[in-house]
């Protein structure tokens, strides 16, 4: 009995000990397996990138060639020979053009129109005989029956001619009287632009009547914006090449429309009120300047003015 009962035992034992066997030898095929594995994916890193240093240096090679290529065709010498003469110069006359520029009290740059609504925008220049005054002035005899090139009417006979080249001498001083005001404003309060009630002085007067010193040879327009400037009183204005003036726009905030359609600034000399623009009238020693607001394109001053009328 004690006999049969070892030999099953024996068998365990064998079979265990041939799995263990067994067992070894697939071990060490895996492990074979991993490193071949391994390997072959180090050679296939390895030809990869050889393969891409291969297809870098082609393409380095590529655009070498298309440089070098375009580099010996970039510029062809006979062709620019044959189009451009040395001594060739550009015509720079078509882009000479006389640019609008606004002028303000503080010396900035605003964008501005170029409505006309008041005799200083009537134009400029007159090309008739004309007279010497006795204050060195030039006014006109009335023989000028047309429109000059600024579509300035015919300047009345003893008048100003406007001035196209104003030559000044800062070496000399004169005087003159300058004043400013729009009390046409208050008797018409219900038309003024909203906001701008307290803009308008009590007895319209935004400078009073006082002599000022100019240079000889400067314009109405020159005063006004000088002293509205050492006094610190707004003002704009607009160059109208059209005119070849300037055309004042607003002072003290107070500007051209803000009154009803036909209002805007107006200027006079001497009780005259020129048809032609403020930067074009030169002012003589001991003349009198004035600036008024209108609300009916003049007639509100006594003056009955129309577009394209000399006066």
């Amino acid at each position: 009995m004690k006999r049969k009962n070892k030999i099953p035992g024996f068998i365990l034992v064998m079979i265990l000990a041939l799995s263990m066997i067994l067992t070894g030898c697939q071990t060490s095929q895996l492990k074979k397996a991993g490193e071949v594995s391994a390997e072959t994916l180090e050679e296939q890193k390895k030809d990869s990138s050889t393969d891409k240093s291969a297809q870098k240096d082609s393409k380095k090679a590529d655009v070498s060639k298309t440089k070098d290529s375009k580099d010996e065709d970039y510029i062809d010498e006979s062709y620019v020979d044959s189009r451009y003469d040395e001594d060739e110069k550009e015509d720079l006359s078509k882009y000479q053009e006389k640019k609008e520029k606004v002028v303000t009290s503080d010396n900035s740059i605003a964008q501005g129109n170029n409505n006309q609504t008041n005799s200083t925008g009537s134009g400029s220049g007159g090309t008739g005989s004309t007279t010497q005054g006795s204050n060195g002035g030039q006014y006109s005899d009335g023989s000028r029956t047309e429109q000059d090139p600024y579509k300035t009417d015919p300047i009345p006979v003893g008048k100003p001619n406007p001035v196209d080249d104003l030559a000044i001498d800062s070496s000399t001083d004169a005087t003159c009287t300058l004043f400013v005001e729009c009390s046409t404003i208050l008797n018409n309060m219900g038309d003024l632009t909203a906001g701008k009630e307290d803009l308008v002085p009590s007895d319209g007067v935004i400078y009073a009547k006082k002599t000022v010193t100019f240079h000889p040879g400067e314009s109405v327009f020159d005063v006004l914006l000088r002293e509205m400037q050492n006094n610190r009183i707004h003002m704009e204005s607009v160059f109208t090449p059209g005119y070849n003036s300037a055309y004042v726009q607003g002072i003290n905030n107070l500007y051209e429309k803000d009154c009803g359609r036909w209002s805007g600034w107006m200027y006079c000399v001497n009780g005259w009120y020129p048809n032609y623009g403020c930067s074009r009238y030169k002012v003589q020693q001991g003349d009198t300047i004035e600036w008024h607001y209108t609300c009916d394109l003049g007639e509100d001053l006594g003056e009955t003015w129309v577009e394209g009328q000399g006066q």
